[in-house]
This record gives structure tokens, sequence and C-alpha cells, in this order.
């Protein structure tokens, strides 16, 4: 049986892709899978050697034919989202703001417009230092992006059936939206990185009542625990009322610092405190999903 891990937080920079990275290098016989498609970055310390790359298709876009359009100005008009306008006495359809709602389409009389599917990025099948890995790039401004989590999550699954790996290890997005859902759904332990920030426990709780919601069980890491203590004592006394495990505090270390501007984890840089205490949650994390 496949067993998966997904790490995620509540916001954006409280280290959960580092984190990621350092399960990477500790977990074995698993793939990797980097939801976070719109920003994704643990190919930065993974440095990834592409196999496979596909586009992938979600979507359509308006395209003009020029030669039809006789300049009504009726697509301007019934546009909702200010894609389409005129210039120098012709009507430009701006591809990075048009939504692909296809009204301006349905309501041209000279069926000037036509929607096509259009390419929202990239996702690829690539090998690491540490195992098969799966990833993916959405583009600039494009949506879909739980469309495209799923995509990955399925492929990871499909390599790790084929290869017998009994274990998918996956960065998931930060917040609560539809990637983090997407990231989430019917994986066997959620494990949210938090820090000792103002916004820390607001973030926590919102994070929680989506895994909570899915029925999803959950244990919190606390990055950096030592910057705030008051704060990372607010966050204790919050999982303690909640009955929630809190897997291990990690210490601030500019070895993590170090370690990225060489491309490594902190597993492979040091083998210092912080090493060990990552390598302890690695082993109660292990240990939950493998039961």
């Amino acid at each position: 049986m496949i067993k998966q891990a997904t790490i995620i937080s509540g916001k954006g920079g409280t280290g959960k892709t580092v984190i990621s990275g350092c399960f990477a290098a500790l977990a074995e016989n698993k793939i990797m899978a980097d939801c976070d498609v719109d920003a994704a970055d643990l190919h930065l310390l993974l440095h990834p050697d592409i196999k496979e790359k596909h586009e992938f298709k979600a979507g359509s876009k308006a395209i003009l034919d020029e030669d039809k359009c006789t300049l009504c100005r009726r697509c301007i008009q019934v546009c909702r989202f200010s894609a389409i306008y005129e210039e120098k006495d012709k009507v430009i359809i701006d591809p990075v703001a048009c939504e692909g709602c296809g009204v301006c389409a349905l309501d041209c009389p000279e069926q000037a417009i036509r929607m096509e599917e259009s390419v929202s990025g990239e996702w690829y099948i690539s090998d690491t230092r540490y195992g098969p890995m799966v990833h993916a790039k959405l583009g600039i401004a494009e949506e879909n992006t739980g469309k495209l989590v799923t995509l990955v999550r399925q492929n990871a699954r499909s390599i790790a059936q084929k290869n017998g790996l009994n274990l998918i290890v996956t960065d998931g997005p930060p917040g609560i939206g539809c990637p983090v859902i997407a990231s989430i759904t019917g994986v066997d332990l959620v494990v949210v990185v938090t820090e000792p920030t103002l916004s820390a426990i607001s973030d926590l709780d919102r994070v929680l009542s989506l895994t909570h919601h899915f029925g999803i069980e959950t244990v919190v890491l606390i990055n950096k625990h030592d910057i705030n203590y008051e704060n990372t004592q607010k966050i204790e006394s919050f999982c303690q009322k909640k009955n929630l495990e809190i897997l291990s505090k990690i210490p601030f270390d500019n070895s993590f610092t170090q370690a990225m501007v060489q491309g490594k984890t902190i597993i492979e840089y040091d083998n210092s405190g912080v090493t060990q205490e990552i390598k302890k949650a690695w082993e109660r994390i292990s240990t939950k999903i493998r039961r």
C-alpha cells in the first residue's frame, strides 16, 4: 500500500519547502511530488534531472479572426474582464486578462472569435539524487492550479506503483485554497509547518479547519521556535487545546541558509543539533504513516 504525507503551511515563508527537502533526504523507497505549482522551488534543493516534459492544457482563450471582424465592438461591451479593447481601429484581446468564459465568442455576430484550449503550464518527471520526483510550473497569471496539482499527484502515484515505491512525500502549497485541497485529499498524514509570528495561530487555525473537514490526521512542526518564545508558547497552548501533536520544535539556525546557498539540504550540509531534531521529526512521521 502506498502511503502519502503532505507538508503544508498556513502562509508562505515558514520553511515548508526546506523541511520537505530534508524529508526527501531522509525518506526511503519514496517519490517526491512538488505540488506548490504557483511558486515551485523544491527543485532548487533537489536539482532534478528532467526526463519527461509535458504541456499542461486547461481552460480556453479567446482568439480573434481579424479578417471576419467588422469592428462592431460587441465583444468589448460584453467582456466583464476588460480583456478586449480597441486600439488603432483594431480589436485587441489581451490573453493574460482573458478568463476564457466564451461570452464574446457566443455573442459575436460575425463569428470572428473562437475559443482555443490554452497551454497553462508544464509538468515534469525527473530523477534526483534522492529518487524520482514529479513537479510542475504554472504559467504567469494562469489558473486551474488545482487541476495541475491533481495531475502531479496522479503521476507520482502511477510511478510509485510502477516502481514498487511505498511512499509519496509531497511539498504542498501554503494557505487553504483549491491547490491545498487538491494536495491533501486522500493523504495519510498532513504536517503543518508554522513559525512563531503574530499571524501564526490564525493561519494554523484555518489550515486545521481544512484538514479536520477532510478527516486527515494532522501534526504540527514549529520552525524557528526560538525567535519568539512567547508566540511559541501560544502555539503550544493552542495545539494542546486542539489535542494536536507538536511533532518537533526546530530552532533558528543560519546553517539552513548556508546549505541553501550551496543547493543542499541541511541534512547533507552538517550534523548539528538542528539536523538531529529534523531526523527525529522524520522518524515520528515515518512511524505514523507506516503503522
